[in-house]
């Protein structure tokens, strides 16, 4: 039986809804998976989904603000802190070096510090498998581009890729990739996987838009411009998000919001890699909240180059006209009827599929072996 450790990191629910995912689709072909996480918030979060998640570390954390715009001073004196300050991050590698030592495979979903540094060193490379989106990897290679001079952003750049290349394989994902494809060398490529809809196709497209929201997500004016556009539109909502949780006609979290989804006019949501990926496979409308995060933006650049039929709307501070854009988009969206259900259901389950036999067989096979192994039926785009 494959032992599998996935540290699933809790700043975007996106990381968290994949290793749900992936575990019970692990654990259904034979493997046994322990999840850890970083917050609280994060294991109640999978607590919803069945799984059982210690924290690693309260330590580590992206900073955002309450509309879910990066903090990029805060981030940086978080993360130092938690690299150079002693029982932060070298605790958690001594935690870890217990917890690797009784696992075949250890995912890295996405870019933990601590597993970043493990990865590239040999006691503890040849189990590591760093996951990520494609537009995240690049926003923290360049993470100081345009802040620091130009031969320190790019050291900083050259330092992580090396770290994330010296692992016993990556697996970068996107909401776009068609066939699985490797590179030759460790690196392969897969479709973002998403929530699977339940088998009940009986219900018709409802007018509503399905809403989810991170839990950075807490601006109250923001809550009330999303939701008068809507209405001004005609439309009603399911909404969920952490962060709004007590207010009325929101819920904080809802283990079946993809069933909803799969029923509904459109989905509005932040463009995380996720989210997009859950209105490519099920055929939906999204409307598209940006905010200050670089892969996010990079994200909603690549929907309108593939045609991902979407419209962006930018909270700046008042609800009225936010309200008004939130409306107008709305309007231009209309509802899709291009795919059923079930349809949709079919897609998810093709894209999760090529993951869980991935990482079954790097769990099974030795790393001389495994480690460059082309992946079946792959191609490179």
């Amino acid at each position: 039986m494959p032992r599998i450790l996935y540290l699933a990191t809790a700043d975007a629910r996106g990381h968290l809804m994949r290793s749900q995912l992936l575990t019970h689709a692990l654990r259904a072909a034979g493997a046994q998976v322990q999840v850890l996480t970083t917050s609280d918030e994060g294991a109640l979060f999978l607590a919803g989904f069945g799984i059982d998640a210690p924290v690693l570390s309260r330590h580590y954390a992206v900073q955002f603000d309450a509309r879910q715009n990066m903090l990029r001073r805060e981030t940086d004196r978080n993360v130092a802190h938690y690299v150079f300050r002693p029982g932060r991050m070298l605790r958690d590698i001594v935690r870890l070096h217990g917890r690797l030592r009784e696992a075949d495979l250890v995912v890295n979903d996405s870019f933990h510090p601590a597993l970043l540094f493990m990865g590239a060193l040999p006691p503890w490379r040849h189990k590591v498998v760093h996951v990520y989106g494609a537009s995240l990897r690049r926003a923290l290679e360049g993470n100081f581009s345009g802040r620091l001079p130009g031969w320190t952003a790019r050291a900083f750049g050259r330092i992580v890729a090396w770290q994330i290349g010296r692992s016993r394989a990556r697996i970068a994902h996107d909401f776009a990739q068609q066939a699985p494809a490797h590179d030759g060398h460790g690196t392969y490529r897969l479709a973002t996987p998403v929530a699977v809809a339940s088998n009940d196709d009986v219900a018709a497209v409802a007018p509503r838009a399905a809403v989810y929201l991170n839990p950075h997500f807490k601006d109250t004016a923001l809550a009330d411009g999303l939701e008068h556009g809507l209405a001004a539109a005609g439309l009603g909502a399911h909404c969920v998000g952490e962060g709004y949780a007590g207010r009325a006609g929101w819920q904080p979290q809802d283990a079946h919001w993809i069933d909803t989804a799969a029923r509904s006019a459109f989905i509005v949501s932040a463009p995380g890699m996720a989210a997009l990926s859950v209105a490519q496979v099920y055929r939906k409308p999204i409307l598209l909240l940006q905010t200050d995060q670089p892969e996010q933006a990079s994200n909603a650049e690549r929907a309108a180059q593939l045609g991902l039929r979407h419209r962006v709307v930018v909270w700046r501070g008042d609800a009225a006209a936010f309200a008004s854009d939130v409306a107008a988009a709305t309007r231009e969206l209309g509802a899709s009827t291009e795919a059923t259900a079930a349809q949709g259901r079919e897609a998810a389950l093709e894209r999760l599929q090529p993951w869980s036999q991935l990482l079954l067989r790097l769990a099974t096979q030795p790393a001389a072996a495994g480690a460059d192994a082309a992946y079946p039926a792959a191609r490179l785009d």
